[in-house]
């Protein structure tokens, strides 16, 4: 395909990303860790999280993110703890094993992205991720049909 759309370029970036991503933290440490259980792990803070947050956020349907809670919950990841702020609702909150692997991800992707700047060129690529952070947000805006407003992510035009 000479000129895919964004959806091909988006789909094999994130692939790719999740791949180098999963195998570099299976080389670390946490080799049990699929892509999947990124809708939790990518979206959770460290002081917790509740279920609904974390399928808001990462456009996850709510069964699915509690099914991978339980997963991660079994595999040391995460615990449920009653939310001080509502006694019937649960946080969800990184363990040990969970902060190690959240600061992992992190460095790995810092490094991936660090890599990106270094071969086009550190403003090209911050024009780039800009642009694409417009986009993301233009789409989930105009796919959106919930009455909850979305702010507009900052951009370095702004």
């Amino acid at each position: 395909m000479t000129d895919p759309d964004i959806g091909i370029m988006s789909a094999r970036l994130l692939f790719s990303v999740q791949k180098e991503l999963f195998e570099k933290l299976a080389e670390q440490g946490h080799p049990a860790l699929r892509p999947q259980h990124g809708a939790v792990l990518g979206y959770i803070d460290e002081e917790g999280s509740r279920a609904t947050e974390l399928s808001r956020l990462s456009g996850t349907h709510k069964q699915v993110i509690g099914n991978l809670i339980d997963e991660l919950e079994a595999l040391d990841y995460v615990e449920r703890h009653p939310d001080p702020s509502d006694r019937r609702a649960k946080l969800i909150v990184p363990t040990a094993m969970g902060r190690d692997q959240m600061r992992k991800s992190d460095a790995i992707m810092a490094a991936i992205e660090q890599r990106h700047a270094e071969e086009i060129g550190t403003q090209e690529y911050a024009r780039f991720k800009a642009a694409f952070q417009r986009i993301t947000a233009l789409q989930a805006d105009h796919f959106d049909d919930s009455t909850t407003p979305r702010r507009r992510p900052a951009t370095a035009g702004d």
